[in-house]
């Protein structure tokens, strides 16, 4: 338990969705790893505007275990952004981040502290998950860091996820980000920090499904994308200035043909050019759109977060303003 007025070393921080059934095997399991370190801890829950029981089991349970503290958002602001707040309520001096569905072991919790005090500022895992993860999502997520990596010039492995440690100075540094599309991932990586990376072998979830689907998948990947990389961009003018110049050429080879007499009605080849460079045109379009939608929002100065309730905090969180 923690003394009163004593400093605390280690937070663990859980962003939880629609797991109601999960939280009071997830608090017994972390609990069992956490006791036997002899480190003054506590465990921070934030429920991101569940529909179900969650925040009310929360509360039981931090009712009894004052290491446990709530946070609860006002509604639901998605993963990343609910493990923002977390970090922000975190008062550690290193703070590990995982999901609440048991698939980040929580055995692996001293593994990771012993990174931090080796002198690493941010310890990373990457999944080793064959026999829990299907087929489809090991390939997408194996290119998906890839292109990433090459977009960004931000290097990440394939496997990655948000289990890992982070020093209270990588944390100062988060606070400066104003992404509309946050994505701690490449965010904590950017930093540069001295870095250790540690396998863990991934658990199947302790019940109920994961709530990212196929369109959940493809909005985090564009964010993240969008977020960290101008080369869309870049290859959308690259793109529009190879088809102009092929456009140009055509002009050039019909007038050629005309002034030759040599032009026959050729309604087919018309349309075709035409579709295939409008198809381009709206493509461009679209990759504009999307980065200009990026820029209203992150002119609009929304919070990133807004906290509705917390229990066993001394006083207002910040961000919650």
């Amino acid at each position: 338990m923690l003394k009163p007025g004593a400093d605390i070393v280690l937070s663990i921080v859980i962003p939880v969705f629609n797991e109601e059934d999960n939280i009071n095997h997830l608090i017994d399991r972390l609990e069992s790893v956490l006791r036997p370190m002899d480190v003054q801890y506590e465990i921070i829950l934030v429920n991101d505007g569940s529909r179900d029981k969650t925040w009310e089991r929360i509360k039981a349970a931090a009712s009894v275990n004052k290491n446990l503290k709530g946070v609860c958002l006002c509604r639901n602001f998605g993963h990343q952004h609910a493990l923002l707040a977390g970090l922000h309520s975190a008062c550690g001096k290193a703070v590990i981040s995982m999901d609440g569905d048991l698939q980040h072991p929580p055995e692996m919790i001293p593994a990771l502290f012993d990174a931090w005090k080796d002198g690493y500022k941010i310890v990373n895992t990457y999944r080793e998950d064959v026999e829990v993860t299907g087929f489809f999502k090991r390939i997408t997520s194996k290119y998906f860091y890839k292109f990433f990596s090459s977009m960004t010039n931000v290097p990440m492995a394939a496997g990655s996820s948000d289990f890992r440690l982070i020093d209270r100075a990588v944390i100062a540094s988060l606070a400066e980000f104003r992404d509309v599309d946050l994505f701690l991932r490449g965010a904590i990586n950017w930093i540069g920090y001295p870095t250790i990376v540690i396998p863990f072998k991934a658990e199947k979830r302790f019940t109920g499904e994961s709530k990212y689907n196929l369109k959940k998948m493809m909005k985090f990947a564009v964010g993240a994308i969008v977020s960290f990389s101008v080369k869309p961009l870049m290859l959308a003018a690259l793109v529009g200035a190879i088809t102009s110049s092929l456009a140009f050429l055509e002009i050039l080879y019909v007038l050629i043909q005309f002034f030759r007499g040599a032009t026959v009605a050729g309604w087919t080849s018309i349309v075709a050019i035409m579709s295939f460079l409008f198809g381009v045109l709206f493509l461009i379009l679209g990759i504009i759109g999307v980065y200009l939608s990026r820029i209203h929002q992150a002119l609009q100065g929304r919070p990133q977060f807004i906290i509705a309730d917390y229990v066993n905090f001394d006083s207002r969180l910040p961000g919650s303003e």
